[in-house]
């Protein structure tokens, strides 16, 4: 390599952290959704420091012996400029792990990006949409009021 060259190396997954990022979401989302079956549904309002900051709805898409497809997405935002995220996640029973495999604008995530790409997706794009989700359902854990009781509570 000829001297001051710069050469660009490609991102490499860390399997480790979105491997416990995906744990931590299962031991999430089973607190957050008791019933596992398809079209159950339930929805949470979120608050904080008693002021009302929009309502979460987790609904069961699809439910099979091993899997679950779950939609998560925010149905009211308390201000005109919030974006109403949305994510799709398969919940993997026997792995105990929950991916998300799709977003609002993002239909099928890819587990590495090249970079740059006409999306303009990180190269880490997966790992940062299952951070977001692991703070979004955690955000739903401490902040958010369901007429639902979570499991283990």
């Amino acid at each position: 390599m000829p001297r001051g060259e710069w050469v660009k190396q490609r991102y490499v997954p860390d399997i480790a952290k979105f491997g416990a990022i995906c744990e931590s979401n299962y031991v999430r989302i089973n607190k957050l959704l008791s019933d596992m079956d398809e079209g159950s549904e339930v929805i949470y309002q979120l608050h904080n420091d008693g002021m009302y900051l929009g309502d979460i709805r987790l609904q069961v898409l699809e439910s099979s012996r091993y899997t679950n497809l779950i939609m998560l997405e925010q149905i009211q935002a308390a201000g005109k400029w919030l974006n109403n995220p949305q994510l799709i996640v398969r919940v993997y029973h026997d792995a105990r792990m929950v991916e998300v495999i799709s977003a609002a604008d993002h239909p099928r995530v890819e587990a590495v990006n090249d970079y740059p790409n006409h999306k303009m997706h990180l190269p880490d794009e997966k790992l940062q949409l299952n951070q977001f989700l692991s703070e979004w359902l955690g955000y739903c854990l401490n902040h958010g009021h369901s007429s639902v009781p979570l499991k283990g509570f």
